[in-house]
């Protein structure tokens, strides 16, 4: 739980871990650091993210200036595919979150950064999860596969295959590329909410660009602490929505036996965009742990 909201701290949540916005809560300086936000991530987006994210912004009149209030996001949300964002005090268990995607309710916290750190998230806040995954959300495919990937994260408990469901997301959900016909653009919400990394993911020569491979990905370790060293490239959202539709129980049993990769790493029968040079990673990364994320 986020420590400087008392807004939260001073809330019980209910069984499933949701609590009240309380969006006339928010501070006039905690609107003013989501404009803030809005505004720059705006500039350094143009020509790098899917045309789906601004489309989606529009459609929920994100771009008003200061934060969004759930109820009327989920007026316009739910009218489009059926999903609302519920509001949670930070990270809650797996099978909570699974269950919640898998009943279209996204989660988001209500907290957002502080002012003085733009660029450094402890936990992933409201500007993250709103900004970041929301406008996706008013895709139908999209929309599809996020209740898909919920449905499968239920069943991957089964399997003890947690581990698994969550290097899918982190490539796809929070870290993906999408080719289009004017170039590659991001779809990530880990990147589109970035500044640094929206530049990083597209431009760098450091990290490879690899294109999507559900068994692949599912074997692949990331970084949760700085830029990525891999990326991977999808054509289109009906192509994450017919892989995640695959009964993965024959590919949570071939897992075990085979070698896990590194972030780095690339294979034979990669599809590559681009052979990284790594040499970000090598150099240390980010000299103070998330600094630019």
């Amino acid at each position: 739980m986020p420590v400087n909201d008392p807004i939260v701290a001073e809330q019980t949540p209910a069984a499933d871990f949701t609590i009240d916005q309380k969006w006339d809560r928010y501070t006039s300086e905690e609107h003013a650091i989501w404009t803030t936000l809005y505004e720059r991530q705006m500039e350094v987006l143009k020509g790098r993210a899917a045309p789906e994210h601004f489309k989606g912004l529009e459609l929920l009149n994100l771009n008003e200036g200061g934060i969004p209030d759930f109820r009327r996001v989920n007026e316009k949300l739910e009218k489009l595919t059926g999903w609302t964002v519920v509001t949670v005090p930070g990270l809650i268990p797996e099978r909570d979150f699974y269950e919640h995607l898998a009943n279209r309710r996204f989660v988001s916290g209500r907290f957002i950064r502080d002012g003085e750190k733009l660029d450094y998230l402890p936990e992933p806040d409201i500007f993250h999860d709103v900004f970041g995954h929301v406008p996706l959300l008013t895709q139908p495919v999209f929309a599809d596969y996020m209740q898909a990937y919920g449905r499968g994260g239920l069943r991957s408990l089964e399997f003890d295959a947690i581990k698994h469901m969550a290097r899918l997301y982190w490539y796809t959900v929070e870290f993906g590329l999408i080719n289009t016909p004017e170039g590659r653009r991001i779809y990530g919400a880990g990147i589109v909410s970035s500044k640094a990394e929206s530049i990083f993911s597209l431009e760098a020569r450091s990290p490879n660009r690899i294109h999507f491979d559900l068994e692949r990905i599912m074997r692949t370790d990331y970084r949760y602490d700085d830029f990525q060293q891999t990326y991977f490239v999808i054509d289109s959202y009906d192509e994450l929505m017919e892989a995640t539709y695959e009964d993965f129980a024959p590919i949570y049993a071939r897992l075990p036996g085979m070698d896990e990769l590194k972030p780095s790493d690339t294979v034979e029968g990669d599809r590559i965009y681009t052979r990284g040079t790594q040499e970000y990673a090598r150099a240390g990364g980010l000299p103070a742990k998330a600094e630019a994320l």
